[in-house]
C-alpha cells in the first residue's frame, strides 16, 4: 500500500475556507425551499401549474449540471483550475439570484429562466468544491472535515433564513408592504449572502499540483477532457468499488435531493403551511441538522462509514413511508425532526466515502462524476414528482413514489467494500 504521508493535507485556514463555501451556498439551499418556492407558487406561477414548474425547473437545472460536471471537472484538473471554476459558478449563481429578486413579478418567463440558471450554477459549483476535500483532509480527518463543512453550512443557512424572516416580518416598516416585495427582498439576501461569503474560500484555497499541468487552447482542453472522461468510463472496472458506490449513490441521493427540494410543496399543498410557518419549520431543521451532521460524523468514526450510511438510508425509507400517512402539521414537524438528524449526515458520510476511494490526481474529475451521479438521477426524482403532481394532484402519491430510489440505493450500496475501494485509489495515486 502506498504511504499515506504522500497525501496533501490542508492547514486550518484552508479547512475553514473550504467549509465557508458550505456556509455561503447554504443560503441558496435554505432560502430556495422557503422564500423562492413561496415566490414561485404564490406570486409568479399561482395555481396548479406552480408545483410542476418548480419540480421540472429543478429537474432541468440538475440535468444541465449533470451533463457538464464530468467534463468541467476534467478540464479543471487539467489546468489546476478548480478554484477558478468554483469562483465562476458560485459568483454567477449569486448574481442570478440577485437579478431574480430585482426582475418584476410581471415577467414570469424571465424569473423562471433565472431560477433555473441559479439552480444550475449551484449544482455545478459543488463538483469543484467537493474536489478540494481529498486535498485538505486525509483518511483520519476526512469524516470530521466533511461533517464540519455540512455543520457550518446548516448554521450559515439558518442565519441567512433568519435575516430573510426578519425582512418578511417587518416588511411594511421597511417599505415592503406586499408579500411579493418581501419575498423578492429575500432573494436578494440569498444572492448577497452566497456571493459575499464565497470570497474567503476563493481567497485562501489553492489547487494542488497533482499531475502535470496541461497547456493548450480551450478547444484542445475540451477534447482532452472528453477523452479523459471516456478513458475513465472505459477503465471503470479498475475502480469497481468506486463505480458501485456511485451507482448506489445515484439512486439514494435522488430520493434525498427530491425530498429536500419538494418537502415545501408537500407542506404547502397537503397540509396548508403558509410561508411564515414554512420558514419556521426549515429553521428548526437547519439548527437540528447541525448537531445531526456532527453526530453522524462521530458515528462514522466509531462504527465505520458504511454501517453508518446504511443506517441513515433505513431511516430515510421509514421517513418517506410515514409521510404518506401524515395528516396534521404537528405530525409533519415530528418528521422534520427526524429528517434533520439524518439529512446532513447522509450527505456528509457519502462525500467522505467518495473522498476515500478517489485517486488523488483526479479529484475534480472523479468528484465531477460524484456530482454527475448525484444530479443525473435527481432529474428523474424531481421529474417523477412533477409528473405525479401533474397526473394526480396528490403530493402524498408523489412522496411515496420516491421509495423506489431509497430501496435500490440501499441494496446496491450495501455491497460496497470501502477498504478495497481505498486500495484501488492508492494504487493509482502519484
Amino acid at each position: 500500500m502506498a504511504p499515506t504521508q504522500a497525501r496533501w493535507t490542508g492547514s486550518g485556514a484552508e479547512v475553514f475556507a473550504w467549509a465557508m463555501y458550505d456556509w455561503a451556498n447554504s443560503a441558496y439551499s435554505t432560502l430556495s425551499i422557503t422564500i423562492l418556492v413561496g415566490y414561485i407558487l404564490n406570486v409568479v406561477v399561482p395555481g396548479d401549474r406552480g408545483p410542476v414548474v418548480w419540480a421540472w425547473g429543478i429537474s432541468g437545472s440538475m440535468f444541465g449540471a449533470a451533463v457538464l460536471s464530468p467534463i468541467a471537472g476534467a478540464m479543471a484538473d487539467a489546468r489546476r483550475a478548480k478554484r477558478r471554476w468554483l469562483g465562476v459558478t458560485a459568483l454567477g449563481g449569486a448574481a442570478t439570484a440577485i437579478l431574480m429578486g430585482l426582475v418584476p413579478p410581471t415577467w414570469p418567463a424571465a424569473i423562471i429562466a433565472l431560477f433555473v440558471l441559479t439552480s444550475f450554477f449551484f449544482e455545478l459549483s459543488l463538483g469543484f468544491y467537493n474536489g478540494f476535500l481529498p486535498e485538505i483532509a486525509d483518511e483520519r480527518t476526512m469524516n470530521r472535515v466533511s461533517a464540519w463543512g455540512y455543520a457550518l453550512g446548516y448554521l450559515g443557512g439558518a442565519l441567512a433564513l433568519i435575516v430573510a424572516l426578519v425582512v418578511k416580518q417587518y416588511g411594511p416598516e421597511l417599505g415592503l408592504p406586499e408579500l411579493a416585495d418581501q419575498l423578492r427582498a429575500g432573494l436578494v439576501i440569498m444572492g448577497l449572502w452566497w456571493g459575499v461569503f464565497t470570497l474567503p474560500t476563493l481567497w485562501i484555497l489553492r489547487d494542488r499540483e497533482n499531475g502535470p499541468l496541461q497547456e493548450g487552447t480551450t478547444r484542445a482542453l475540451v477534447a482532452g477532457a472528453l477523452g479523459r472522461v471516456g478513458t475513465t468510463l472505459r477503465n471503470v472496472r479498475r475502480y469497481h468499488m468506486l463505480a458501485l458506490f456511485l451507482l448506489g449513490f445515484l439512486f439514494f441521493n435522488d430520493g434525498v435531493q427530491t425530498v429536500i427540494s419538494q418537502a415545501s410543496v408537500f407542506a404547502d399543498r397537503a397540509l396548508g403551511f403558509d410561508v411564515a410557518e414554512l420558514v419556521k419549520l426549515i429553521l428548526m431543521i437547519q439548527f437540528l441538522a447541525l448537531p445531526g451532521a456532527c453526530a453522524v460524523g462521530w458515528l462514522a468514526d466509531r462504527f465505520g462509514q458504511m454501517p453508518t450510511l446504511l443506517g441513515c438510508l433505513v431511516i430515510w425509507i421509514v421517513l418517506v413511508a410515514a409521510a404518506y400517512f401524515v395528516t396534521t402539521k404537528d405530525q409533519f414537524w415530528v418528521l422534520g425532526v427526524v429528517l434533520a438528524m439524518v439529512m446532513g449526515g447522509t450527505q456528509s458520510v457519502s462525500r467522505a466515502i467518495m473522498g476515500r476511494m478517489t485517486p488523488q490526481a483526479r479529484t475534480a474529475e472523479f468528484f465531477g462524476f460524484f456530482n454527475f451521479s448525484g444530479k443525473a438521477t435527481s432529474v428523474f426524482g424531481t421529474f417523477l414528482w412533477g409528473a405525479m403532481m401533474w397526473a394526480t394532484g396528490s403530493p402524498r402519491l408523489a412522496v411515496v413514489s420516491l421509495l423506489v430510489f431509497f430501496l435500490l440505493g440501499l441494496a446496491i450500496t450495501a455491497r460496497v467494500n470501502v477498504a478495497e475501494g481505498r486500495r484501488q485509489a492508492l494504487a493509482d495515486s502519484p
